[in-house]
């Protein structure tokens, strides 16, 4: 009863935000909502849609393309493609934005040498793209979290039968042929997923469209809150992003609503595999480097080269404490997570109720909602409850309390949770349904409680899927923009908003240190989910 109450009441307690903004759509605005619904509204609506359409396209072609040549094709490097096709989910597609705009922008190297090269003398003489645009956000977005879809396709091609592609083969199928016909409809479910992961990103990214001047909800909310100062109207608005996002999880579900998807999982030999030579081999190989050398190896060299030329200049007390502020609030979260995500993992293995099975699930609903809905969520109840406690203290003791939950550490940790939650809960409920229930019994007939035979039994055998747990809830954290802008208490700075502020004012030489700290903290969980993968799988020969 104690376990069930407590995954019960804390589920609640993680899907309140949410609740929160969707009961405002309920609320009376006055003309602000009705200015922003005939104003802008629209572009936000059409700016999202387009740069959904537009990611849609760009991940599934790079993600599912660069799995399928790495998993059924050999040629040179296809073994180092494997592992090193996840390094660009390190890099905040924010980071990419600030870094692209400055190679490319009018006064930088790239528009400059070309200037130079052939002799032309302003911006009306030849015709360059320009990165800061709905264009160039769909292009840096799709770079970046096309690693979700390539990683579970990848996944997803690896345990397909091996008799199911040997039979196409022996019908006269040849390689792309049974790519289209029997590889990507058992692959569907693995590519959807990946998708959707995708797009959620892509709702609620911050840094990107604004500083590429791209309306959408995230920055509407934001300029509507802090703007404008109403409450009301940005609750309303990150509503309406919700049901973008319930939309996009139950259009998801409806495309596989008829669809069942069978395959042998008795593989008793490795795939056969397609060797690449000449040609072939080299246009694989090229398609596998650019996604990588785009994602990652370009951002990432020009962040170190600014950092190196800049490496005279002393790390300031100001990177330092930027530095610290990130690492607690990732330490603190990585931690609080991982300890919710065993009470509630473990609750649900002592009493497999449909009640704690439905709580746990709506608990994990956070992962799914954009940091600047959550925000929204958090900040209105917390400042109602503020100015309750204040205004109660002031006629009863006649003393102001003033703020004591808005805009602290304890507001923005519990953004965080409510947030990344369910990414902790994966690994940890993955890690304790590998141990044997027979274990349980063993630890009940020596006497041992629930709680002890977690502690001393279940924990020490999780010990790789609670590391795991840590480090993504840790990197996610260090990465997180959008609601550590909304809450973070006043004048405490993380890495990720100092690098957002000093790209907004075209600072980008100030900002390298901290963006190269992010991207290198966030390649620890991707090459360690890596090493995983292979080791789940080993590679064909």
């Amino acid at each position: 009863m104690l376990w069930t109450t407590a995954i019960v009441l804390l589920s609640l307690l993680l899907i309140s935000p949410i609740a929160v903004v969707l009961s405002s759509i309920l609320s009376e605005s006055g003309d602000v909502w009705r200015h922003l619904a005939t104003t802008v509204l629209p572009q936000y609506i059409t700016n999202s849609l387009w740069l959904m359409l537009g990611v849609s396209l760009g991940v599934m072609l790079i993600g599912v393309t660069t799995a399928w040549l790495v998993t059924m094709c050999r040629f040179p490097g296809s073994r180092l493609f494997e592992w090193a096709l996840l390094l660009p989910l390190a890099a905040p597609s924010y980071l990419l934005a600030y870094t692209y705009t400055d190679v490319l922008d009018y006064f930088g190297p790239v528009q400059t040498t070309l200037r130079t090269l052939f002799g032309w003398q302003r911006a009306t003489d030849y015709w360059f793209p320009n990165i800061r645009s709905l264009e160039g956000a769909i292009l840096l977005f799709s770079l970046t979290l096309y690693p979700y879809v390539y990683m579970l396709t990848r996944v997803s091609f690896l345990e397909q039968s091996t008799t199911t592609l040997e039979a196409s083969r022996s019908l006269g199928c040849g390689p792309w042929r049974s790519v289209g016909t029997v590889a990507l409809p058992l692959a569907r479910p693995a590519i959807a997923a990946g998708l959707a992961l995708a797009l959620m990103e892509t709702l609620n990214d911050f840094g990107t469209v604004q500083y590429f001047g791209v309306p959408t909800f995230t920055t509407g909310i934001y300029r509507t809150w802090f703007g404008m100062g109403e409450q009301t109207a940005a609750a309303q608005l990150a509503a309406v992003l919700l049901l973008f996002i319930f939309g996009l999880i139950l259009l998801e579900r409806w495309s596989r609503r008829q669809a069942r998807y069978y395959q042998s999982q008795n593989r008793t030999h490795s795939l056969a595999v397609y060797r690449l030579r000449g040609w072939r081999a080299w246009t694989a190989w090229s398609i596998c480097l650019l996604p990588i050398l785009l994602g990652l190896l370009v951002p990432g060299g020009l962040l170190l080269q600014m950092a190196i030329n800049h490496a005279d200049q002393p790390l300031t007390y100001s990177f330092i404490d930027l530095a610290n502020h990130s690492l607690i609030l990732a330490g603190l979260t990585a931690l609080l997570a991982v300890i919710l995500s065993l009470i509630m993992a473990y609750g649900v293995r002592l009493q497999p109720k449909r009640i704690l099975h439905l709580s746990v699930r709506i608990a994990a609903m956070g992962y799914a909602v954009p940091g600047a809905v959550i925000a929204v969520g958090i900040l209105i109840p917390i400042s109602r409850f503020d100015n309750a406690i204040d205004a109660w203290m002031r006629a009863t003791f006649n003393i102001s309390t003033g703020l004591l939950l808005s805009g602290t550490i304890v507001a923005l940790i519990f953004a965080y949770l409510v947030r990344f939650l369910a990414v902790s809960f994966g690994a940890v409920e993955s890690g304790l349904t590998k141990i044997r229930p027979s274990l349980d019994e063993a630890s009940r007939s020596l006497g041992y409680s629930p709680t002890q035979t977690l502690m001393q039994v279940h924990a020490p055998l999780m010990g790789s899927s609670l590391l795991t747990a840590l480090m993504l809830v840790f990197v996610d954290v260090m990465k997180e923009l959008p609601a550590t802008l909304v809450i973070r208490p006043f004048n405490f700075d993380t890495l990720a908003v100092q690098v957002y502020q000093y790209a907004a004012d075209e600072r980008l030489v100030e900002a390298a240190a901290p963006a190269l700290s992010i991207l290198l903290v966030g390649l620890l969980p991707v090459i360690l989910l890596s090493w995983q993968i292979a080791r789940a799988h080993p590679p064909n020969p």
